[in-house]
């Protein structure tokens, strides 16, 4: 579904992403995980559209990103960032609306019966109804970003990228969100592809992890495949121990102190 063929990126004299190589089958979920300045947020940003590679190509759907016009880029694949949603005064049920714009005409409309319907559903399975005619810029923090994340439903694309999804939300509501992520990703049979700081997270709910390293593709596979204390160190330059998660059995992280008698 998506083809990534030997891209580079660089902003002057910085590479940020040197000949990556990666491929995505429809309906899977991809975690993409790596330090901080490892090119992560980078490589959603070409998989978008929004950013073009200095060497290289990106394929979707055998077409290259670059050929597709906006609205019809915009039909087959949604972008999250981390902040969601700027706090604006709009009520919630018109920001979510706004996600409708890659199927209304010139006018910005778009009479259907079935468009309301599926506001409607949206509303009520994010737990919205309450919040509707509330403006956006008076909601907490996971509010908001449920109300994004209703905004990129009404979207209904094919592929769905997030850029740290999770940043500044507390434990509580990033379950809620990634909850949400997974049970639409398995009823509509969508691409998702996330940005993960949360290895432990990324683990539960990705079922592929892609990681980069100093702008380069240093891994890719199942959690299972990818989260072991030597990658840990490797990439993370930290130690520490895998364990099982008891319900799911996927590898969970858990942090060793540092022994601070040996830090230099």
């Amino acid at each position: 579904m998506i083809e990534v063929h030997h891209i580079d990126k660089s902003y002057g004299s910085l590479t940020v992403l040197k000949d990556i190589n990666w491929q995505v089958r429809r309906g899977q979920f991809w975690g993409v995980i790596g330090p901080n300045g490892s090119g992560k947020s980078t490589l959603i940003s070409l998989l978008s559209g929004v950013e073009k590679p200095n060497r290289g190509q990106i394929k979707l759907g055998g077409r290259r990103i670059s050929e597709y016009k906006r609205k019809e880029l915009s039909r087959k694949l949604a972008v999250l960032q981390q902040d969601g949603l700027p706090p604006v005064a709009y009520p919630v049920r018109e920001v979510i609306e706004m996600g409708r714009f890659p199927f209304q005409n010139w006018r910005g409309r778009e009479n259907s019966e079935a468009a309301r319907q599926l506001m409607d559903e949206i509303m009520a399975k994010l737990e919205l109804n309450e919040l509707a005619s509330r403006p956006l810029h008076v909601l907490s923090g996971g509010q908001r970003q449920r109300v994004a994340l209703g905004k990129v439903m009404a979207q209904q694309p094919e592929i769905v990228l997030l850029d740290e999804p999770t940043t500044y939300l507390d434990i509580r509501h990033q379950v809620q969100f990634m909850e949400l992520v997974a049970g639409w990703q398995r009823e509509a049979g969508l691409t998702v592809i996330s940005v993960m700081h949360d290895l432990n997270l990324a683990a539960l709910y990705c079922d592929q992890l892609l990681v980069l390293h100093q702008g380069r593709v240093v891994a890719e596979g199942t959690p299972e495949q990818i989260i072991n204390s030597e990658m840990i160190e490797s990439v993370f330059h930290v130690k520490s121990h895998i364990v099982t998660h008891p319900d799911q059995g996927e590898p969970q992280l858990l942090l060793r102190k540092t022994d601070r008698a040996n830090v230099k």
